[in-house]
């Protein structure tokens, strides 16, 4: 919600995202990584934006009540907590993600090596004066070619990167 009603009020504003990021003393790319939700301002810069956007910033938050607190730097940075675990929550499910199909990688390089050494390389033995096996066998022989040789690399990329997914930040 943060991030459309930055998108929005910066928009209704006529404000491009560079002019904004001007004013606020940020880059451009803090700016769109606001509106498309990839991170939240801190307190402060909230603040500063809810002053350049002319907006107060319980209507930056979504809130359509305002309702005068004390503690409102108090509630603004709980809001902002919630909104930086609902962001971190998105990233580990990405990396999890990303996890997975590194191992699965891993797993399909296996098996395939697996058939290749079942295989034995039986279509070296194939009658080749006959073109249907001559072109099958010459597609088998470089794929087996060509996996032997690129697999381990990317079976270690895969490892390092399943590895590197697991470090914590």
């Amino acid at each position: 919600m943060l991030h459309e009603n930055i998108k929005h009020r910066r928009k209704a504003k006529g404000l491009s995202q560079e002019e904004l990021a001007v004013k606020l003393n940020v880059v451009r790319q803090t700016v769109s990584k606001w509106e498309n939700g990839l991170s939240v301002p801190d307190a402060g810069m909230l603040i500063l934006l809810a002053d350049e956007l002319d907006t107060s910033v319980s209507a930056l938050l979504g809130e359509t009540a305002a309702e005068p607190a004390a503690d409102d730097v108090k509630t603004l940075s709980e809001k902002l907590e919630v909104i930086n675990l609902q962001l971190a929550k998105r990233s580990a499910a990405k990396v999890k993600a990303i996890r997975w199909v590194l191992i699965a990688v891993c797993a399909l390089i296996v098996l395939v090596f697996a058939a290749l050494i079942a295989m034995n390389s039986a279509y070296l033995n194939w009658d080749y004066s006959n073109p249907e096996l001559a072109a099958a066998g010459t597609i088998l022989h470089g794929f087996e070619f060509l996996f032997v040789r690129l697999a381990p690399i990317v079976f270690l990329a895969s490892v390092v990167g399943v590895i590197l997914t697991y470090r914590k930040r």
